[in-house]
């Protein structure tokens, strides 16, 4: 059984381990993955610049540019000279509980680790770096260290079932599915084609903490997103919102959670004035914000 183990990491190295590059160095480190000639698919938390270091199994190092980066969905693109490296082959089948996979990493180009585990969930779901949720994600049990975000979990047979994100702790990790919508998507983002989403110009409390926040203040329990900050040049601060106003409706829907703050800016109108209801203490006031892609 060791004997069989050894065998897959050793041909998994061999036949694979020269597709998963380094990305950035020194400060952030993360791992990409070489998924078509000359692009390089990595998470969008590991990106700091334009321009990133990209580094080879085989110790070359080359300057890559972003081409697209989906923040809310934690992805990115870089094009980047990968000569003489064969992109991953996608898998064609999604992974199950139980299915053997390995999790591959170069942290920051510091050498291919490859470890072994299996798909212990499947369909998870994690918040991105803006609080957006990604759905549709494997857990898996292949350890990782820290650097290895953005490298490749993939079957026995070294097909890419997912990219690494979110380490869970206590050893479980998610990985975003490698499936048809992540395909399309790297495909748009390599075109340099970003997504653009409505930008409001707040960070927001957890619920749990807003209700202690407002106990502690002596104010009732009320549904709504607690602002914990306002950026000075977003849609929120032209409005008049302040950090400590509970955001409750965007236009005619109600607000109870930080998921149903996204899904009303979505719908929301792009350059055209709507209504804004913030209660500020136990005052409910109306407010008019305009927002931007």
């Amino acid at each position: 059984m060791l004997a069989g183990v050894q065998e897959t990491i050793n041909s998994l190295a061999t036949t694979v381990g020269a597709a998963v590059v380094g990305v950035g160095g020194r400060r952030h480190v993360g791992s990409g993955i070489v998924v078509d000639h000359n692009t390089v698919l990595t998470n969008a938390h590991n990106i700091h610049n334009r321009e990133v270091t990209i580094t080879f199994a085989d110790g070359r190092t080359e300057t890559g540019e972003v081409t697209g980066v989906d923040v809310d969905g934690d992805v990115a693109t870089i094009a980047v000279d990968t000569s003489g490296v064969t992109p991953f082959t996608w898998a064609e089948n999604e992974a199950g509980l139980g299915t053997p996979v390995a999790g591959l990493s170069n942290p920051g180009g510091r050498g291919l680790r490859v470890t072994v585990g299996y798909v212990s969930s499947v369909d998870r779901s994690f918040r991105g770096p803006r609080g957006r949720r990604i759905t549709g994600s494997l857990e898996h049990t292949a350890p990782l260290l820290p650097g290895s975000s953005g490298g490749p979990v993939v079957d026995a047979d070294g097909k890419l079932l997912g990219i690494n994100t979110n380490r869970l702790g206590e050893g479980f990790y998610l990985a975003i599915a490698a499936d048809d919508d992540l395909r399309n998507k790297v495909t748009n983002l390599a075109a340099g084609e970003s997504p653009q989403r409505q930008y409001l110009g707040v960070s927001v409390v957890p619920n749990h903490v807003a209700v202690k926040m407002r106990r502690a203040v002596g104010l009732p329990e009320s549904p709504g997103v607690l602002v914990r900050g306002v950026a000075e040049d977003g849609a929120a601060a032209a409005a008049g919102v302040f950090q400590g106003d509970m955001i409750t409706k965007i236009g005619d829907t109600e607000v109870a959670d930080i998921d149903d703050l996204h899904e009303a800016l979505q719908a929301a109108p792009v350059g055209e004035p709507f209504s804004l209801t913030v209660l500020r203490g136990d005052e409910t006031i109306e407010l008019e914000a305009t927002i931007s892609e």
